[in-house]
């Protein structure tokens, strides 16, 4: 009987090529240019094949009725038609988030995309963007599918970190996780508070996880909690093995 456990699913040779290529294209576009409005215009370019399967096609027919559910999705590809809850919190950072904005949009845009799901593209297709998103990003991260980040500038990620599927980052006062430590599913790690008395106001407190620390599914840190090196945080199912 074949040992499966060394077994890492791949695209096909010719599928990895394509991916490959499109990935170094969006890192060296992302690395020449830092302006919102040309990230803009790369991400609406990417996002306008992704979803539409065409190039954007330049200026619309705003006068038809019959266009508008079209033209309501078009124009919601462009970043710079976007809103974002992050963009009223009083505590950010402009030009850090300006800059990273239209790569936030497109974090979330790919995820929700067919492609997105794609598992062996996702993974890399993350950790690309989020060397242009992060204040740091480490060798050997991973990163699955659906994680929610804040403002992006503020997260700092060592090497060798798993983050896994729907978990939440919220990054407004700083989240910094050492190497190797894993958050799972759907875990929330906070660097910020509310008071009940006064919920419109946030208090900013950094998070950090320590190295080899695992945060267990669904599990909650609350901003401002340092999780020592190898500290486990929640319940992990019982080793039956």
């Amino acid at each position: 009987m074949a040992n499966n456990s060394s077994y890492a699913p791949h695209p096909a040779p010719e599928a990895e090529e394509v991916y490959r290529r499109w990935l170094h294209f969006l890192d060296e576009e992302f690395t020449r240019h830092h302006s919102q409005e040309r990230r803009s215009e790369i991400v609406r370019e990417q996002l306008c094949q992704i979803y539409l399967g065409r190039p954007h096609r330049g200026a619309l027919n705003l006068t038809l009725t019959s266009e508008l559910p079209g033209n309501v999705l078009s124009l919601s590809l462009d970043p710079q038609n976007v809103t974002l809850e992050a963009g009223h919190f009083d505590d950010i950072d402009r030009q850090k988030f300006n800059e990273r904005k239209p790569l936030l949009w497109f974090w979330q845009m790919f995820d929700r995309s067919p492609i997105g799901i794609n598992h062996w593209l996702g993974l890399r297709f993350r950790c690309m963007l989020g060397r242009h998103l992060f204040a740091h990003m480490g060798q050997g991260v991973r990163i699955f599918h659906g994680v929610d980040l804040t403002y992006g500038y503020n997260l700092s990620i060592e090497d060798g970190v798993t983050i896994r599927q729907r978990a939440l980052l919220d990054d407004r006062a700083g989240i910094t996780i050492g190497k190797g430590a894993v958050i799972g599913s759907f875990a929330r790690v906070y660097s910020h508070t509310v008071s009940p008395e006064n919920p419109g106001k946030a208090t900013l407190v950094p998070t950090t996880i320590g190295p080899g620390a695992r945060i267990g599914s669904h599990a909650i840190v609350l901003a401002g909690q340092n999780v020592g090196a190898g500290e486990l945080v929640g319940s992990f199912p019982a080793d039956r093995g």
